[in-house]
């Protein structure tokens, strides 16, 4: 199992890379060949200055001033094109290359079931997504056609400083190795960093979506500095980190350039020392030697650094990877043909914890088209027991549970969200048009969207408001009312078998409440089964069946007027509630 695991992880990686090229390899290559012709210019106006000098000086045979004036017209042509080659393809490859790996990272994520998702921390998401992102946008990917230049150079100047003079490029490759050195010392400890700076980014995404989440709670308990301790916490991590990140970068950076100064610097007496000397060494090729040594210096400055820059964004998409590959279940299992039969629970209990059951030995049955009203004190059970019914393959679940005598853990989780609604409390809206918070942005004929919307009673709404008018984020337009019906109109619209309603009055008034119960309790050809903390006699004496809960256990079972005959735990809980009323 652990094998798969791995190969899984290694698999997603390859994908995430490769999705940087996929179909935009052409621009990709006009890419680097714009790098790679600059690499050749660079040495090329390298070339050119010890021609001119050496013609200034007497020294140069070969070429006159007007000959060199039309090799240089020929150059500018050249970085002109070059300009024009990267106008075209860099912009158009980074732009493809980010779409399709964020894309394909966000599909992977759709993929997992409620279950699996229920167990993660969305942040690492939102910062893989986000910072992580731009981090290998950066560091990574803007980076190739550097690493192509600085090496296609380095391969240019010496062997462009060999034909001139073998003893002085000796020594200029031996004056090299103190900024090689430099930067592959110090270049070595930027991916732990890179990938701190990611950990902090994600702790500090974390915070920040836990405070706009809880922003009422804050409020109400008037922890207003305690949530700002945290926040700075968080930040002064994430700031701290990067700060190590730049004394680092800074640190390569400036050892580079001192070194780099000191190698030209002896280069330069060298030179000097050796054309003194009588050897055959122009004032103009000392003059280059100085020059070219820039383009062996440089790389050798700033390959490790991009090296380990390129190894801190593997790092990043190495995570992601990870949290992409965990809790997926890629065994082939069946489909759901529609829910016709009935839902059955055999013995099933139910921990978060080990050792801390929260459910005890349940058994039930959900025939289809009935309606079952699920009701009981706080901490119960009951939003627990409505959960389970979406969670194929939860490893916290004894006992089974069947679909149609499909036990649940041998049906997709695909098929199972086809056939299953879920409405809660708080209904998801996007920030969009009523009509596509509906339809969830997918195609539907005008007839059947006008159906539901009646069906779900939201035509009074569209009348007020129109089919364009927007949500707002996550519904903040709409009263929580409209919002339910949106959700109930959502699962007619899919043609769902079941209907899962968890408390989907809890926040709303008296009257809109019972009108969106009974909405519910309307609904024809569709399973609905309702946890509930409202009890209405009108409302309960329209169920099939009422499920009582108590302590995790199923305390009792019947229609509501057995229930109240019975003189029980329903009876005493309607009581209560009628009383209080």
């Amino acid at each position: 199992m652990k094998n798969n695991t791995v190969n899984t992880k290694k698999s997603i990686y390859r994908s995430l890379n490769s999705k940087f090229f996929y179909k935009n390899k052409t621009a990709f290559t006009f890419m680097n060949l714009a790098a790679l012709i600059t690499a050749f210019l660079n040495i090329a106006v390298s070339w050119l200055m010890q021609q001119l000098v050496d013609v200034a000086s007497g020294k140069n045979d070969l070429f006159n001033f007007k000959q060199l004036f039309m090799i240089s017209v020929i150059f500018f042509i050249g970085f002109i094109t070059v300009i024009i080659i990267k106008y075209h393809a860099w912009p158009g490859f980074m732009k493809k290359a980010m779409r399709q790996y964020k894309e394909f990272a966000f599909k992977e994520l759709t993929g997992k079931d409620i279950s699996s998702f229920r167990k993660e921390d969305t942040s690492l998401y939102l910062s893989a997504l986000s910072n992580d992102a731009v981090t290998i946008e950066t560091e990574y990917l803007e980076k190739i056609p550097e690493l192509i230049t600085h090496c296609v150079s380095f391969v240019l100047a010496l062997s462009l400083m060999l034909y001139y003079s073998p003893l002085l490029t000796l020594i200029s490759f031996g004056l090299t190795l103190l900024p090689l050195l430099a930067s592959i010392l110090t270049g070595q400890k930027a991916a732990p960093i890179q990938k701190k700076v990611s950990d902090c980014n994600g702790d500090f995404t974390s915070s920040l979506s836990d405070f706009l989440k809880g922003f009422f709670v804050v409020k109400s308990f008037k922890a207003e500095n305690e949530v700002i301790d945290l926040f700075s916490k968080t930040d002064a991590e994430l700031e701290n980190s990067k700060s190590r990140m730049r004394k680092i970068t800074h640190v390569i950076g400036s050892i580079g350039g001192m070194c780099g100064i000191l190698a030209q610097l002896g280069v330069f007496f060298a030179g000097a020392a050796i054309a003194l000397s009588g050897k055959a060494l122009t004032p103009g090729m000392v003059i280059v030697f100085v020059q070219l040594m820039n383009y062996m210096i440089a790389p050798v400055a700033n390959i490790p650094m991009i090296l380990a820059k390129k190894k801190a964004a593997n790092a990043l998409m190495e995570k992601l990877a990870s949290e992409l590959e965990k809790n997926r279940d890629d065994e082939v299992k069946k489909e759901l043909n529609g829910i016709n039969e009935s839902i059955r629970l055999e013995d099933v209990s139910f921990s978060y914890e080990e050792n801390k059951e929260i459910l005890h030995n349940i058994s039930l049955e959900f025939e289809a088209g009935k309606s079952y009203a699920i009701v009981g004190g706080s901490g119960s059970g009951k939003s627990t027991l409505l959960n389970l019914l979406l969670s194929a393959g939860d490893d916290n679940r004894t006992g089974k549970i069947f679909i149609d005598n499909k036990e649940i853990n041998s049906v997709s989780a695909e098929s199972l969200y086809e056939n299953i609604s879920v409405i809660g409390q708080n209904v998801f809206l996007f920030n969009s048009t009523i009509e596509d918070n509906i339809t969830m942005f997918k195609e539907f004929p005008k007839a059947k969207i006008n159906e539901v919307v009646a069906k779900a009673h939201l035509s009074k709404i569209i009348a007020e408001h129109g089919n364009t008018y927007n949500c707002g984020e996550n519904g903040k337009n709409l009263s929580g009312g409209e919002k339910q019906r949106i959700s109930i109109a959502r699962s007619l619209l899919r043609r769902s078998s079941v209907l899962l309603a968890d408390e989907v009055t809890a926040a709303l008034d008296a009257k809109t409440a019972f009108e969106v119960s009974n909405e519910i309790l309307d609904l024809e050809d569709m399973t609905r089964i309702v946890v509930t903390h409202s009890l209405d006699e009108t409302l309960l004496k329209r169920y099939d069946e009422i499920i009582v809960m108590r302590d995790g256990r199923v305390e009792e079972v019947g229609k509501f007027e057995d229930l109240i005959d019975n003189q029980g735990y329903f009876h005493a809980l309607f009581t209560v509630s009628n009383a209080a009323a």
